[in-house]
């Protein structure tokens, strides 16, 4: 009978002790990668532009998990801009919005109010005063609905003026413009169409290094108070287009002075996105990229960004978002829902 070499049954035991090691090892460093990508996504504030076809819904969800709102999109539809914004708050995680700013009556702004508060809680809508423009039957609408609900007790009601903070907690957001307006002195980092469009309520918000500018449909003659002779806003990283890019708004010396990194269109495919409007915002000396909610049917071939910066191309509606992820260093992420693609930003 052969002898037993002891020796090779303990190599072979050393060597499965090893390779038990540099599994258990690789386990450890996967669980890791994991965790700090976790607690990335935790300290990070969420964006979603959401698709109402030339409206406005952009949802905000800080770290601690509070939203803002901004603007219901449109009426009608079968709930369908109400939908898109459910659909959105569920991605993001949460089961109610504690702040919804109407930035001005307009149906395209305000009108889904009544049927999202039928869908999902609200704690606080934020307006900027009264309705102004009482001869527009479609605006009046939307404030007498407004009303009701109130009557109802649906949510609670609160009525900024510029200067004045949002009571959110995660990110600094403060009134820049509100019921014709415009604040009138410079924050941190800063260097006449209808009664209701001037009247927007305008938002800078700041999450940590990162500057958000979003000032509902504010005409070029305010938006100018907010920049000359002094620069009120500064430079600023991320841009929400005003006016979803009519040329309304927007002028060359507005986009040269708040330089914008990222510009984001909430744009229709037949509403928005005008060529001259286009032109100026691609033509702003610091702009890295203009990204759109929809392929702009007036621009056509010359006047719309590459494909992949666009939410929602030629072709029946697809409801596609785009979806900020910003950490407070500066730097974001913008990830196309349609292309599933995501491209970032660096911080400054």
């Amino acid at each position: 009978m052969p002898a037993t070499n002891s020796s090779s049954g303990l190599g072979g035991g050393r060597s499965l002790l090893k390779h038990a090691t540099l599994a258990l090892l690789a386990v450890i460093i996967l669980l890791t990668g994991l965790s700090e990508s976790s607690n990335a996504i935790d300290k990070a504030l969420q964006i979603y532009f959401v698709d109402v076809e030339g409206g406005q819904a952009t949802l905000f969800v800080t770290p601690d998990k509070q939203s803002l709102l901004i603007d219901t999109g449109w009426p009608g539809n079968d709930g369908r801009d109400a939908d898109r914004i459910v659909a959105a708050a569920k991605k993001a995680g949460i089961s109610k919005i504690d702040y919804v700013v109407i930035t001005h009556f307009h149906t395209d702004h305000g009108g889904g109010l009544p049927q999202l508060v039928a869908r999902i809680p609200v704690g606080t809508v934020i307006d900027h005063g009264e309705n102004r423009e009482s001869t527009d039957a479609p605006t009046v609408q939307v404030w007498q609905d407004y009303q009701a609900l109130l009557a109802e007790k649906k949510f609670k009601r609160m009525t900024l003026k510029p200067g004045d903070r949002l009571p959110i907690r995660g990110m600094e957001a403060t009134v820049m413009s509100s019921d014709g307006a415009v604040i009138d002195r410079s924050l941190p980092g800063a260097g006449q169409e209808n009664a209701s469009n001037i009247r927007s309520l305008g938002i800078l918000i700041h999450f940590g290094k990162l500057r958000i500018l979003d000032l509902g449909d504010l005409t070029r003659d305010k938006e100018m108070e907010l920049v000359c002779p002094n620069n009120n806003l500064g430079a600023i990283d991320i841009y929400i287009v005003s006016h979803h890019g009519w040329y309304q708004s927007g002028s060359p010396a507005f986009l040269n002075a708040i330089a914008p990194r990222v510009a984001i269109m909430d744009n229709g495919a037949k509403k928005g996105g005008t060529p001259s409007a286009w032109d100026i915002i691609e033509k702003s000396p610091r702009l890295e990229n203009l990204w759109q909610l929809h392929f702009s049917d007036e621009g056509g071939t010359a006047h719309n960004v590459a494909p992949e910066f666009i939410a929602n191309p030629q072709g029946p509606d697809a409801a596609h978002y785009l979806q900020v992820t910003a950490w407070p260093d500066g730097s974001f992420d913008v990830f196309n829902s349609r292309t599933q693609n995501t491209k970032h930003y660096s911080a400054h």
